[in-house]
């Protein structure tokens, strides 16, 4: 089954890698997707490229070769698989207002969400992200290990880890359920608010061509939404540690591999100037 695998996770790695550098150098080579929406979409895009290569390189090599980690370089996994999740996290949040920006206030949209602000609201999202599992780290690296140092997940995360621990965990499940249930609950409450009222001023319109419009223009961006905080929250909020290995393991293929790999075809098949480009460009080569 190793190979298998090995040959599964290789072609999804790399069509995640090739779909999201296609994303980001079509909007990069385009002026007329240089507005807010598709800046976001890029940075988006340059995120899931650096948040798959912190598991999927190793999950790779671990299929192929011996399955060891050292205890640093687990930590630095689990520290970097968490900051780019929060980043991303946050960074959807700040496409839902942007969203909601353009649809609610299109008069005033121009000037308040300029090149300045969407890479001011970009920075924001990284340096949550940064210091977001910050607290986390620093409680785990203070268990003691003395039994088992087998970790029974596809890479190096929270729990897993917990799990070895000879002392005393409940602190940091504590922690982690309050720091991942307020990320989590504070981003997607800014992301409901939003549609609430994206969906208010949209059904307004008169027009059903104009409804359409205005709600395809969120459609990518939702679709992602659900896929990724679904997933992160079964995962993550929770206050016991009781759920079973295929289980997590489960989850964690879905927000580590497969959202990654679905983003560049949501915003690809759903985005009208997008799949124009991309038109073009196979028309010319074939």
């Amino acid at each position: 089954m190793q190979v298998l695998l090995f040959t599964l996770l290789s072609i999804i790695y790399i069509f995640t890698l090739s779909g999201n550098v296609l994303v980001i150098s079509l909007i990069c080579t385009h002026h007329h997707l240089h507005f807010p929406l598709y800046i976001f979409v890029a940075i988006l895009s340059f995120l899931e490229i650096w948040y798959t290569g912190v598991t999927v390189p190793k999950m790779l090599t671990n299929l192929l070769n011996e399955k060891l980690i050292s205890y640093v370089g687990c930590l630095l996994q689990i520290y970097f698989l968490h900051c780019l999740g929060i980043t991303e996290t946050y960074l959807l949040t700040a496409m839902a207002y942007d969203r909601y920006m353009a649809i609610c206030n299109p008069l005033r949209y121009p000037s308040i969400m300029t090149y300045g602000s969407c890479f001011q609201l970009a920075a924001s999202c990284w340096v949550v992200g940064l210091f977001g599992p910050l607290a986390q780290i620093i409680l785990l690296s203070r268990l003691s290990f003395c039994g088992s140092n087998k970790i029974e997940h596809i890479f190096c995360d929270f729990t897993p880890l917990m799990n070895l621990a000879c002392s005393d965990t409940s602190l940091n499940v504590t922690v982690d359920f309050a720091i991942n249930s307020f990320l989590l609950f504070l981003a997607f409450a800014c992301i409901i608010t939003s549609y609430l009222k994206i969906i208010s001023a949209v059904l307004k319109i008169k027009t059903k061509e104009g409804r359409k419009k205005a709600f395809s223009t969120c459609g990518a961006h939702l679709t992602i939404v659900l896929l990724f905080f679904g997933s992160v929250g079964f995962m993550y909020v929770r206050l016991t540690n009781n759920n079973s290995v295929n289980y997590d393991r489960v989850m964690a293929v879905i927000y580590s591999v497969l959202t990654p790999m679905c983003n560049p075809i949501i915003y690809s098949l759903r985005n009208k100037e997008i799949k124009e480009i991309l038109r073009k460009k196979f028309s010319k080569l074939f």
